[in-house]
């Protein structure tokens, strides 16, 4: 939330992963709050928020099961190979590398800078 920013009518604020702000971001949260209603989503969490739930300062809903046709994550731990790697960066949302060692870094970063 930047100072520039003016919201015109706001009614609802919706804040996803609440651990990311800062003090001051949550210090301009709290000024808007008497005035609209704020929906906070997360799978973890912080101790201060969980504890306003379960005593009943804040409300608290748990979704217990994933949503209809929700497909699960596929896992796979390969040999290094250039194909399959850049394979994956170019198909994938969501891609991880795993170093063994910090000294190889920038050459990783160069290989697989040639993907993008």
């Amino acid at each position: 939330i930047q100072s520039d920013v003016k919201f015109n009518d706001l009614g609802l604020l919706i804040i996803d992963e609440e651990h990311r702000f800062g003090v001051g971001q949550k210090e301009k949260i709290k000024q808007l709050r008497a005035n609209i209603d704020i929906l906070t989503l997360t799978a973890t969490p912080i101790p201060r928020t969980l504890n306003m739930a379960m005593n009943g300062i804040r409300d608290l809903s748990i979704i217990s099961t994933p949503p209809a046709r929700r497909l699960s994550i596929k896992t796979f731990v390969r040999q290094n190979d250039d194909l399959v790697v850049r394979e994956a960066i170019l198909r994938e949302i969501l891609f991880l590398y795993h170093l063994q060692e910090l000294k190889v870094l920038a050459k990783v970063r160069l290989n697989l800078s040639l993907f993008y």
